[in-house]
């Protein structure tokens, strides 16, 4: 094992004025937290991290059981905000009635400070590059402004181009570089 130094930016939006309405992909079903739900991020999430580079950065995204732990540890924050977490699905007619979950992003939000926080925005491989994390971060900020937050907040790792455009392109803007050590695994 050897201990690396990741880049991640911390990026904040404002929610003044409320964000505009996803456009929603045919197909596609955006499902509200229910705790009957939790199994279906956790393996939404694990699906969505564990080839990327956030799994070198966070280790519980290379397995299962850690993305549902996680989760677990997650919804029992004080701040938990079920609405500003969201389960993206595709259904289509073959099978009727057959979903795939593929998309998930939770949201905690500091009651005193008015402060949202992005825990992960995750898409599945094969449902990316059709809206899906716009759609989840619209959602996600839509509950955060109705919940009374006037901003809100995500980290990203630094060489994650595709979600710092993304989250550009919504409005989002570095305001902070930090840095996460991990021990990481040689031959990773």
């Amino acid at each position: 094992m050897a201990w690396t130094y990741f880049k991640r930016y911390r990026m904040e939006i404002d929610l003044a004025e409320k964000p505009p309405q996803p456009v929603l992909p045919p197909n596609y079903l955006f499902l509200p937290w229910r705790d009957e739900l939790l199994e279906h991020h956790a393996r939404v999430k694990f699906q969505s991290f564990r080839h990327e580079i956030d799994a070198n950065v966070f280790a519980c995204f290379t397995h299962e059981d850690g993305c549902r732990r996680l989760m677990q540890a997650i919804r029992r924050k004080a701040g938990f905000l079920p609405e500003a977490t969201w389960l993206a699905a595709f259904q289509d007619d073959s099978p009727p009635g057959r979903r795939e979950y593929c998309g998930t992003i939770q949201g905690i939000l500091d009651h005193e400070t008015r402060v949202g926080a992005i825990q992960n925005v995750g898409v599945t491989p094969g449902h990316r590059g059709r809206g899906i994390g716009s759609a989840l971060l619209l959602l996600a900020l839509a509950g955060f402004h109705e919940a009374g937050a006037i901003r809100a907040f995500l980290e990203v790792t630094a060489e994650n181009e595709g979600a710092i455009q993304l989250y550009e392109r919504l409005g989002f803007a570095v305001v902070r570089t930090v840095y996460k050590v991990a021990d990481v695994p040689a031959g990773r």
